[in-house]
């Protein structure tokens, strides 16, 4: 009779409409493999998610879970509690990151399964560039909304997003922290500053549909009504594409499109299970495939 396996996941924020689908994706796997999950959020904060995770390697040998999967708030991927995790013999994967000691912590004599599986989050980036080629074919100006500096997904959407926007699209940028409230705050702060008022800007493109809607909420909150519709008029672009938000939204034409990213948890949990089950190591790293929502040859160009 196989064992009854326990599975940690951790996420960021019960805040953004993709750390929901994960813990969905999580949940709905669980059921497949008729096993236990515990989701627990960190809110934000490595250091939270770094104690919550130790608490739960150290918990006793009856409760303490199989297999961890994570998806890191901070700058590091966790190795130290990556290699407590180890050291307990604790299946470790870590989504949407490649950290530098899956190698190492792998080669260690009866290692358990310890990999990582991410969306190509460059690709991803150059998927909203076409999307931004498509909707302005004459060029012009992106409000752009990134995640935050310590996020390696945001630097790397952005690094793809660039590489295909054509030379007549000019980018600014907002930073928030993937939430709808932190670009509301950010579009709502950049709103009082004089150069706003001279911006032109003829598109607003968001790393995520969540921060994508605090934009149009900023926007929406602007008293002149002449202004507050020529920002809500035009095209408004997203990432994560989940049924029952971005692609919704695309439906409802709050967004103009988005990009559909498959959540992570669940194979990254199948995967676990049949390592476990088999005593093998998958492979180190692997990544999965997003697309435009509309199809890129669906988008229509914006009125000039």
């Amino acid at each position: 009779m196989k064992k009854k396996l326990r599975f940690l996941v951790s996420l960021h924020t019960r805040e953004n409409d993709f750390q929901v689908a994960q813990a969905q994706s999580a949940e709905d796997a669980a059921r497949k493999l008729g096993s236990d999950v515990e989701i627990v959020f960190a809110d934000n904060d490595a250091v939270n998610q770094s104690t919550q995770l130790l608490k739960a390697i150290q918990r006793r040998d009856e409760s303490r879970p199989d297999a961890i999967v994570v998806e890191p708030v901070g700058a590091t991927a966790l190795p130290q509690v990556a290699r407590a995790a180890s050291t307990a013999g604790i299946g470790w994967a870590v989504v949407n990151r490649r950290p530098d000691y899956l190698s190492d912590l792998r080669t260690a004599a009866a290692a358990p399964p310890i990999f990582a599986v991410s969306s190509d989050h460059v690709d991803i980036g150059r998927i909203q560039g076409r999307q931004f080629a498509t909707l302005l074919p004459g060029g012009g100006s992106v409000l752009y909304i990134e995640g935050p500096s310590h996020s390696s997904a945001a630097h790397e959407r952005t690094s793809g997003m660039l590489e295909t926007k054509p030379s007549n699209i000019q980018v600014r940028t907002l930073k928030a922290q993937w939430t709808e409230e932190s670009a509301w705050r950010a579009v709502r702060s950049w709103l009082k500053l004089a150069t706003s008022q001279s911006a032109s800007i003829q598109l607003v493109g968001a790393q995520d549909d969540s921060m994508a809607m605090g934009a149009r909420k900023a926007f929406q909150e602007i008293t002149t009504e002449e202004e507050r519709s020529r920002w809500l008029s035009l095209p408004f672009t997203g990432c994560d594409g989940q049924p029952a938000t971005g692609q919704t939204w695309v439906r409802e034409k709050w967004l103009t499109a988005t990009i559909h990213i498959p959540p992570l948890t669940g194979p990254a949990m199948e995967i676990l299970a049949k390592a476990i089950q088999d005593g093998t190591q998958p492979p180190e790293y692997s990544l999965t495939t997003s697309s435009s929502i509309p199809p890129l040859e669906s988008l229509l160009p914006r009125n000039p």
